[in-house]
């Protein structure tokens, strides 16, 4: 069995929208804020993120509005290689059901029939249903909290479906 996909989106997952200091009073103690470099938006990211992501045993994947540029920006300054981008196509806003996020259908045209984990701030129950009646692989959708972004109990929920859901190597990992 190929291994999964896990779908990375930034803004939220990984640069947290709510205050700076809010996203470690739920992560480890060994976080790590990094400086901006002109970006303040950088400065929110946590050095331990890529690693930790790495440790989960996906196919990582970029699927952001961030595009080249989280490879550029985002993936060494926290830990990650150079990781395939998701490119999002013109999306008319009367496509799909009411409520469907703008990504999920290429999300899952992107996954081609793998298991994939997709982890994001704006996934919504529309998004399940229709991921359910569209993919016949497993899947998880993770929503993550914007305001404080990926926390040990992300982390833990990733490895636990991971465990349980898919047999063979990726039941080993951890968070």
């Amino acid at each position: 069995m190929e291994r999964p996909i896990l779908f990375l989106d930034v803004d939220g997952p990984l640069v947290p929208f709510g205050p700076s200091s809010a996203r470690h009073r739920s992560s480890d103690s060994d976080s790590k804020v990094l400086p901006d470099q002109g970006n303040p938006l950088l400065g929110r990211l946590d050095a331990t993120m890529g690693p930790r992501l790495m440790a989960l045993g996906c196919d990582l994947v970029w699927a952001t509005t961030w595009t080249d540029e989280a490879n550029e920006s985002v993936g060494p300054r926290i830990g990650l290689p150079w990781l395939p981008v998701v490119e999002w196509p013109e999306v008319s806003p009367d496509e799909g059901p009411r409520g469907l996020h703008w990504k999920t259908r290429t999300l899952v045209e992107w996954a081609d029939g793998r298991p994939f984990i997709w982890v994001d701030d704006e996934i919504g129950p529309v998004d399940r249903l229709w991921v359910a009646a569209q993919h016949e692989a497993h899947f998880l959708l993770h929503r993550v909290s914007p305001s404080v972004g990926l926390t040990d109990h992300d982390f833990s929920a990733l490895a636990d479906w991971l465990r349980t859901t898919l047999p063979g190597p990726a039941s080993g990992t951890g968070g």
